[in-house]
Formats: C-alpha cells, sequence, structure tokens
C-alpha cells in the first residue's frame, strides 16, 4: 500500500520559555504555561466545512472555572483525533491567550468499488468493509479494510491474495476508494501427518479430524482448505478421541503447519504423546448430601469395572446423575468425577461424589445472535429457565441440544454475576447459519436403473423450527413424489409430529412383470426416550395398484378389469388369435402373469389402513461411516384398521461395528420378518420379497417361493417369513490417500424366505382347481404337463441361501456408492442370481 498517514499523535511536553506564540503542529499542544494559566474565553475554529464548531469545541473541557489546563488541551486533541473525522488538526495560541483549532476534514467517499474479485461477489465484501460510501474517508480504517479482504480471503483458501487501496480523488473534497484484488490459487492443504501415535494409524486419526488432503475432488468439498481454527479444532478432537479410548494422560502438543512454497500449500503436522491406555479398575459412589443414598445412581452410571476408561461415558454418567438428583428434589446437588489411578496396572478407579453445590438461581437467559431463529424455537431446548436453580448440566444438555439443531455455526452458553452473589445470567451466544437446501440428485443401480430426483427443503421454516420438504423423483423404473412436514415440538412437548403424503409408481422391469401404483398418507408421532433410545408412532393409509402390459393380462376367462379381448380384436392381431384354443389364449399358455397378480388386478384398487410403530436402539459412533456401535431397529405393523386387507408384520433388523487391527471393522448384521395374517386373506404385494437386500448374488425377488408354470412370467411369490445373517469385514486401502473414500469389503451371508400364504386358486372360470392331479403337485410338478394345471403351482423349499463376495465402498462427493461382486454358494432350484450390483447416488 502506497499512502502516506499524515495523522501524527502526541503531546510535546516541552515547555516554551518567555512565552513566545508557537504553532502547534498536529499531535501536539504548545502553549506557554502562562497562557494554560489565563481563562479562555473562547475557543476558535478554523477550516471546518462539515463539522460544526460547537461540536468540535465540545471536544474541550474546561476544569473549574472555566480554565483549560494544559492536560484539558491535550485530551481534546486526542478525541478530536480519535473521531477520524479529520486530516490535519492543529493548535494556535492567539491574541489574548485565545486557543485556535485549524482542521483539515477527511474526504467524503463517493464511492467504493472492488476490481479482480472473482470467487467473492461486491455484495459480500461490501458488508466486511467499514469504509461505507458517503461516509467519512479514513486512512487508518482503510488499512485496516484491506486487512479484512486479505483475512476473508485466507479463510477461503487463498493465501497467496494481494489487495492494494487506491484512492481516486474527486472535487469537493470527495474521494472513490478502489479495492484492486489479486486473488490467487486456492492454497490447500497438502499434507496431514501425525507423529508419536502408536495405538492408532495415521489412516484411522484421519477420520477423526476436519481437515483433508488436497486431491483431484477437492473442488467438490472445502475440507481440504487450511483453516488455522479448523486445525486448532482438530487437536481437540484427537484429545477427545484418545480420551474415548482409555489414553487418560494423551496429549497433544501441537499442531504445526508450515507453507510449502513448491507445492503451494500447507503442511499440517500434529504431535501426539499418547502415554497408557486405562481401565476402569473400581467403581464406587460418595454421597456428602445426608439422607441421599449414593448407590442409588449406580443404575445411571454409564462407567463398567474391566471396561476401557472413557471420559464421554464419565461425563454422561455426570450428567445423567446430577438430572436425577434434581428430579429427585435435590436441586443443588453437584456431581463430581474423580480418578485415582495406577500407573502400574493401569487402571482408574473412578468415584463419582454427591455433594451439595452452592444455592445458586438462573436471572435471566439472554439470547444473542439469532436474528431469524424465534426466541422460543431456542427456548424450548432447555429443561431450566429463569427462577430455576442453575445445573451445569442441564445447562450442557441444552446446548448440545442446540448444537444438534443444524440451525447455527456455532452455539456457546456461558455466564455472568447476576443481581446479587445467588443470581447468574445464563448468555447464549449464537451464529445463524443458511437451513435451507435444493438439490438436484442421480444415480443409477442395477435394480431400480436410472433415477433422478429434485428436492426443496427448509430445516427451519419461517424461524419456528419446523421441517418442510418436497421432492419429485423420476426414472426408467420409478417415479413419484413427496411432501413431508414435521413439527419437532407438538403443542410445546418435546414430540415430534410428522406427516407425509406420497405417490410412488413401479413399472415392470426385468426382474417383475408387473407394475404398482401407490398413493398413500401417513401422519407420524417420535419420542426420544433417551439419547440412544427413540420410539416412533405412525398410521399409514394407502391405495395400491397393479398395472400390467395386456399381454400379460389377456385371459379371456378372467372376469373384472383384466383385459378381454374380443373376437373382431383377436382376429386383427398378427398373427390372429384363436379364442378357442386352450394353447392360444389360455390363462398360462400364451406367458401370462402369475395367477396371484392376475388377481390382485382383477380386484382393482386395494385400500390399506395400517398402524405402527418403531423402537430404535442407535449407539453408533458415525451414522454415516460407523466402526463402532450397535444400531438395533424392530418395527411392527397391524392392517386392519378399516381398509380391505388385515394383517400384523414384525422386523427387526440389527447391526453391530466392531474395529479390528489396523483400521479393519467387522460388521455383523441379523434381520428378521414374520407376517401373520390376522383374518382376511394376505395378498402377494404384502409378503416379504427379498433379493440382495438378504443375501447379496441374488436378483431383486431373485429368492424364495415362486410360480413354477413353465409357460408363465415365473413371478416371485414372496414369503411371510424370512431370516438372513451377514458378516463383513471392511478395511481401507492403505495405499490410496485417505481423502479419496475408498475401501474395500468382503463378506458372507446367508438366509431364507418362505411360506408363501397368498392366494393358489381363484373362483373365476378357468382359474379354480376342481381336481389336482400329481402334475400339479409342487414337489413332483413336470414342466412338460404343468400347463394343464388350473391353480398355482410354485416352489416353497425351505432352502438356506448363501453366498460370498466382495465389494467396492465410496465415499465419493457426489454420494456414496457401492460396487458388489458375489458368488452363490447354495440356492433354491428355481432363484434367480445376479452376481454383480452396484448402486449410489449423488446431489450437486
Amino acid at each position: 500500500m502506497k499512502f502516506g498517514l499524515r495523522l501524527r499523535g502526541g503531546l510535546l511536553a516541552t515547555l516554551i520559555m518567555f512565552g513566545a506564540p508557537v504553532v502547534a503542529p498536529i499531535g501536539a499542544a504548545l502553549v506557554s504555561s502562562s497562557a494554560l494559566a489565563q481563562t479562555v474565553q473562547s475557543i476558535s475554529v478554523e477550516g471546518n466545512r462539515r463539522v460544526e464548531v460547537e461540536t468540535i469545541r465540545s471536544y474541550f473541557k474546561p476544569g473549574p472555572g472555566g480554565r483549560l489546563d494544559q492536560g484539558a488541551i491535550d485530551d481534546g486533541l486526542k478525541a478530536l483525533i480519535e473521531t477520524g473525522l479529520f486530516q490535519d488538526v492543529k493548535i494556535n495560541r492567539g491574541a489574548g491567550g485565545q486557543i485556535v483549532v485549524s482542521v483539515v476534514e477527511n474526504p467524503v467517499i463517493g464511492r467504493i468499488a472492488f476490481e479482480g474479485n472473482k470467487k467473492i461477489k461486491d455484495e459480500q465484501l461490501g458488508t466486511e468493509v467499514q469504509s461505507k460510501a458517503r461516509g467519512t474517508f479514513s486512512r487508518a480504517m482503510v488499512q485496516s479494510d484491506t486487512l479484512r479482504i486479505a483475512e476473508i480471503y485466507r479463510r477461503s483458501g487463498r493465501y497467496d491474495v494481494r489487495v492494494t487501496p487506491e484512492v481516486i480523488e474527486q472535487p469537493n473534497n470527495r474521494v472513490d476508494l478502489i479495492f484492486t484484488i489479486e486473488e490467487g490459487a486456492k492454497t490447500g492443504v497438502k499434507s496431514i501427518e501425525f507423529v508419536g501415535n502408536v495405538a492408532f494409524s495415521s489412516y484411522r486419526l484421519r477420520d477423526v479430524i476436519k481437515t483433508r488432503e488436497s486431491n483431484l475432488l477437492s473442488f467438490l468439498a472445502s475440507g481440504d482448505i487450511y483453516d488455522p481454527d479448523r486445525v486448532e479444532a482438530d487437536r481437540d478432537l484427537i484429545r477427545r478421541f484418545y480420551l474415548k479410548n482409555g489414553f487418560a494422560d494423551v496429549q497433544v502438543v501441537a499442531a504445526l503447519t508450515e507453507y510449502d512454497p513448491e507445492k503451494k500449500g500447507f503442511n499440517v503436522t500434529f504431535k501426539i504423546e499418547e502415554g497408557a491406555q486405562y481401565r476402569v479398575g473400581a467403581l464406587d459412589f460418595r454421597s456428602s448430601i445426608p439422607n441421599f443414598d449414593p448407590n442409588s445412581m449406580r443404575a445411571y452410571s454409564r462407567v463398567n469395572v474391566g471396561s476401557l476408561y472413557n471420559v464421554e461415558s464419565v461425563e454422561k454418567s455426570v450428567e445423567e446423575m446430577q438430572i436425577e438428583a434434581s428430579r429427585r428434589g435435590y436441586a443443588f446437588a453437584v456431581v463430581r468425577p474423580g480418578g485415582d489411578r495406577n500407573f502400574e496396572a493401569h487402571t482408574v478407579s473412578v468415584v463419582f461424589n454427591i455433594d451439595e453445590g452452592p444455592r445458586t438461581y438462573i436471572e435471566r437467559i439472554n439470547l444473542r445472535g439469532n436474528t431469524r431463529t424465534r426466541d422460543y424455537v431456542i427456548r424450548r431446548e432447555f429443561d431450566i429457565s429463569e427462577g430455576d436453580a442453575y445445573n451445569r448440566a442441564l445447562v450442557d444438555r441444552a446446548e448440545r441440544r442446540l448444537k444438534n439443531l443444524d440451525y447455527f455455526k456455532s452455539v456457546k452458553i456461558t455466564t455472568e454475576p447476576g443481581s446479587s452473589s445467588d443470581r447468574v445470567i445464563l448468555i447464549v451466544d449464537m451464529e445463524e447459519k443458511s437451513t435451507g437446501d435444493f438439490s438436484i440428485s442421480g444415480g443409477y443401480s442395477t435394480t431400480d436403473g436410472a433415477l433422478a430426483e429434485v428436492s426443496v427443503s427448509e430445516r427451519n421454516l419461517l424461524g419456528r423450527g419446523l421441517f418442510a420438504k418436497a421432492s419429485v423423483t423420476y426414472g426408467q423404473y420409478a417415479r413419484g413424489y413427496s411432501l413431508s412436514f414435521v413439527e419437532p415440538y407438538l403443542l410445546d412437548y418435546r414430540v415430534a409430529l410428522g406427516l407425509d403424503l406420497y405417490q410412488r409408481e413401479q413399472k415392470s422391469n426385468s426382474y417383475i412383470s408387473y407394475g404398482t401404483k401407490t398413493l398413500g398418507f401417513s401422519p407420524r408421532l417420535g419420542f426420544s426416550l433417551r439419547e440412544d433410545l427413540a420410539l416412533q408412532l405412525r398410521y399409514s393409509i394407502y391405495r395400491q395398484e397393479i398395472t400390467l402390459p395386456f399381454y400379460l393380462a389377456n385371459c379371456n376367462n378372467i372376469a373384472g378389469p383384466a383385459f378381454n379381448p374380443s373376437p373382431a380384436f383377436a382376429a386383427s392381431q398378427v398373427p390372429p388369435i384363436d379364442l378357442s384354443s386352450t394353447n392360444g389364449l389360455g390363462c398360462y399358455s400364451d406367458g401370462e402373469a402369475s395367477l396371484p397378480v392376475r388377481k390382485e388386478l382383477a380386484n382393482g384398487k386395494t385400500l390399506t389402513s395400517a398402524l405402527g410403530y418403531s423402537l430404535s436402539y442407535n449407539t453408533l459412533d458415525n451414522n454415516k461411516n460407523p466402526t463402532d456401535g450397535l444400531l438395533v431397529d424392530f418395527r411392527q405393523d397391524f392392517a386392519g384398521v378399516g381398509g380391505d386387507v388385515t394383517y400384523l408384520k414384525s422386523v427387526i433388523d440389527a447391526k453391530y461395528y466392531t474395529p479390528l487391527v489396523s483400521d479393519i471393522v467387522a460388521v455383523a448384521r441379523l434381520q428378521s420378518g414374520i407376517l401373520t395374517k390376522m383374518g382376511s386373506d394376505l395378498r402377494m404385494l404384502d409378503h416379504f420379497q427379498m433379493g440382495p437386500n438378504l443375501v447379496r448374488g441374488f436378483a431383486p425377488n431373485g429368492i424364495g417361493p415362486r410360480d413354477l408354470n413353465p409357460f408363465g412370467t415365473q413371478d416371485a411369490l414372496g414369503g411371510t417369513k424370512y431370516w438372513g445373517a451377514s458378516m463383513e469385514l471392511q478395511m481401507p486401502f492403505w495405499f490410496l490417500p485417505k481423502e479419496v473414500g475408498l475401501k474395500g469389503a468382503v463378506y458372507a451371508d446367508a438366509g431364507g424366505l418362505y411360506d408363501y400364504q397368498g392366494p393358489t386358486t381363484w373362483s373365476a372360470t378357468g382359474e379354480t382347481t376342481t381336481t389336482r392331479n400329481s402334475n400339479c403337485i409342487p414337489s413332483t410338478i413336470n414342466p412338460a404337463t404343468a400347463g394343464t394345471c388350473t391353480g398355482l403351482v410354485y416352489d416353497d423349499s425351505k432352502v438356506i441361501r448363501s453366498s460370498v463376495g466382495v465389494g467396492l465402498i465410496w465415499q465419493s462427493p457426489f454420494g456414496p456408492l457401492r460396487f458388489d461382486y458375489a458368488v452363490p454358494l447354495s440356492k433354491g432350484k428355481y432363484d434367480r442370481t445376479q452376481e454383480f450390483r452396484f448402486g449410489g447416488g449423488t446431489s450437486f
């Protein structure tokens, strides 16, 4: 920057003898001591154009008797300089001891412009700088603005930025201010190294931190941009990770960053001192509160003897105990954990001390920074309010809940002294962020083909904490739309009300001969029983119908809406259809869909009305990319609250993740389901349909009971019972950068689907089995004579399907992608296999 600074501060304390008149430069008041002793009758002002004389005089404060001493003149001079209104200020002594203040006013800024900026818009830069159009020009402020612009670019990863201010003088003491910006290339993180880590590999620790190394796909994310605040936060993440895994003595000594001019990026190195790994050697509970049984808190402890010493478990135990003590009437109880380390045995004896804390009350809760979010949306996350006893555990819980809302970039709750010693004021500082999303998603899978989705969602609708989403899906085999709305606090209770309206159309493809159309509505209520346990109650009502091409539903014996060709239509076909021939238009001989499908088609639209609930237990360390923890989901739905069908459907799905050696994660999965008939006959559409979702290596709808007529489409019929078990090992590719996001998997699956209980006969002419000969018995079916059977002939053998395979998992910037190649080891005689499978999607 090439501009001079004419303001000069400071007071020359030199006393000029003989009372000679002196002109003081800016920043100095040279007035004789005899003059200072005089009573100043007036202060004269020269050179001002915009600033009023009285305004300038007001900065000089006479002492008792209206006398101005040297200190008062010095203070006035400094105050005038600090206003930033003047380019130059001089103080002279006139005749008769009069003080003459000569000023040169700073110019007025006519306009502010930014040149060379492409990555950051003018509007954003304009809000960041202090200099404003029609405001006073200040060179000190321009310097500050220059540094601020450079800092904004550095925060976005451009450390080579150059900002040059230029002042263009205009008539009438006005100037134009131009900031010329050379943005430079993005400065990323070229390498991340860890020093001193033994228990955990560098590959594993890169999962813990938020900073990422630059790679070919970095333009789709921002984690590789060097941010010193993020690096500092990563130090705490590493420390918390070690403390969670038993390393009570861990220290992240430093996070060293070095700019590499050759690579034009930063090298980041974390220095770690791990220490020993500790386990819990003993667990004790003590209380100094009269009549309070400390052992009653044992049920609220998440710390167990023999387990790894986990600081997070200790903190959660403290929170649960303190909240429970408050519920029992001990509002001021404080739980303080203590630990006695045995350095030789590497154990920690944990003691929870329950004491009577200071009697402090909450005077006020002040909210700062929520310009859009309503106050009540924030206050309802607190379990305490003004006037209640101050409970740090409840405050910490409120802070965690506010962060989990995902409405704010940052949330920090601090305390300030209240109006008395037993009062505190809670200060909630927040920085809001955008909560609306617009996404265009696309993907492809071997099941659904090409698929695209456009969705608009808002997590904080109107600042009231409401969630709303609208989406439209259009694909090769699947189409539809959905509308969702969630009120997280129904009637001011911590109960979430959700409403879903949806329409889906599934077209026939190579795996199913029929299509389905579904239109439904589902209200639901969600309850958080604990942080790891959630309950959902729901009601579903939907209308469903089957669609078929005419050539799969053209049996002339079918009554109802199924296609019934007229003689004229039959004669017009090439070749002509012989309606009298059982081999030409018979219900099976020309390749028709299975009996349950055609019966459902003839029944028309079916209404299902069901009540259900889900119970979920979740202790995963990361919901998107878990490496440790348990996820259990149990669901039941009862259909028959009105509608056309009745059944009870129960499903359980459990996944367990545990880390093994060298960053290998083991995944065990168990799943099972049962469909129980509750009065009316079960539809084929209500049965479970299984394939690679149960045992990989099989096609969609590829396993279980199947129509065996060799002249039909041999549709999968589904089953009322299924079970599945899977074991998988997921491992990284150590030779690839962590940021690529690729993992490999090897797995073995086993499972079964059986017990079809849908329709096997039909009362329409030509569809009822009046007699069954040996050719129609499933166990002795003869394909050569199966066409003579008028009832449904199907296979329902209880064969265990199993497979082994390998997979490629990519947590790509385009979304999660997975490729699987599995080889079936055992299968049913009529199962359909599919060794390769691919699925994934993206949002952009």
